[in-house]
């Protein structure tokens, strides 16, 4: 491979209805890997990677113009492309939960159950760039903090997330929170990935979930309480196969900081491996954007665009003791690290 130059950009990409502008942040490490991160949600608009011909390929789903991200949230299903969610990925069961024997009662944005942060998620919210490493390992840290009450979560949170680019190919991310009050905290990075790029379905490439165990889930995808076996199921991905047409399901990882899923691509011979401290992922393919919004380069995205890898918590873990906690008690540390891994093969 050849060397590139590191570097690091900044540009102007829009506005919000507030007159508050829009920044895109783009790194680059020595392969010529490219990262861009705009402040709005926190959110990858794209990652260029070079595939076994030294081609570069962007293998996340979004769009080119920031007023479509913003007009996604108005879609059927908002597809979340790239942001941070927060503060609480995935479903809680009709909004609520109790908290230190004290009830809360969330915004229900969800037919009757809270989704992804509520209304105005954490992917919604203009968050401060705190700093830019340049170098061999360029980074860029950006900074929301999520006053108390928010969607009706207690406690001011204060998140930072780091994205950084490793000299062997690996897009590491980084959150860390701490709150005012006792909360609960399960934030992740939605991303669509796609190894073909934008217009290639992803049924064709090969996915892999190191894991023998799913949450079981009711008709409206929120957790019994239960875990299923996946041996002999159509969710057994212990050993590499094509990637589902449809999926919406959580794993148990049963090993922090061990591979917990990988994505292969025989067109570009790209291999994507997730490494992660969290116990779960959650694998959802979709993308799909309606006929109502171009993707990048005037693509129409569909339900098979991009696979997402939710580095999480378990949804609706609050309401099920058994499950790990997502409580936050004031004062103490919300650490959440997952890494992206590229090679070709």
């Amino acid at each position: 491979m050849s060397s590139f130059a590191t570097a690091e950009t900044t540009k102007s990409f829009g506005f919000l209805s507030s007159g508050e502008e829009i920044f895109l942040h783009t790194l680059t490490n020595k392969n010529g890997m490219e990262l861009s991160v705009m402040d709005y949600g926190a959110t990858i608009v794209s990652l260029k990677v070079p595939t076994a011909n030294q081609q570069l390929v962007d293998v996340v789903l979004g769009f080119d113009r920031p007023e479509d991200y913003l007009a996604s949230y108005q879609l059927p299903s908002a597809p979340y492309f790239g942001c941070v969610v927060g503060r609480f990925a995935g479903r809680i069961k009709h909004g609520s939960f109790d908290l230190n024997g004290r009830p809360i009662s969330l915004i229900k944005n969800h037919g009757n159950h809270h989704l992804h942060g509520g209304n105005k998620g954490f992917g919604q919210q203009l968050w401060t760039v705190k700093k830019i490493e340049k170098g061999d390992s360029p980074s860029i840290t950006l900074e929301y903090t999520s006053p108390n009450g928010e969607e009706h979560f207690p406690g001011i949170l204060i998140t930072e997330v780091t994205y950084l680019l490793t000299t062997t190919n690996t897009l590491v991310i980084k959150f860390n929170s701490f709150s005012t009050e006792d909360t609960i905290v399960n934030l992740t990075q939605h991303s669509y990935f796609n190894l073909d790029g934008h217009t290639e379905s992803i049924e064709h490439q090969k996915l892999f979930v190191n894991s023998t165990k799913m949450l079981e889930v009711d008709e409206e995808n929120i957790p019994t309480g239960l875990l299923m076996n996946v041996a002999n199921c159509p969710f057994d991905f212990s050993e590499e196969k094509n990637c589902p047409v449809s999926i919406d399901n959580t794993f148990v990882l049963q090993e922090k900081n061990r591979i917990a899923a990988s994505l292969y691509s025989p067109k570009n011979q790209l291999k994507m491996s997730v490494f992660t401290n969290q116990p779960a992922v959650h694998i959802y393919v979709g993308g799909n954007c309606f006929g109502q919004l171009p993707g990048k380069e005037e693509v129409a995205y569909h339900t098979k665009s991009g696979i997402c890898f939710e580095t999480q918590h378990f949804p609706d873990s609050p309401n099920h003791a058994h499950f790990p906690s997502t409580l936050l008690k004031k004062g103490e540390q919300y650490e959440h690290q997952t890494l992206f891994v590229f090679e070709t093969l």
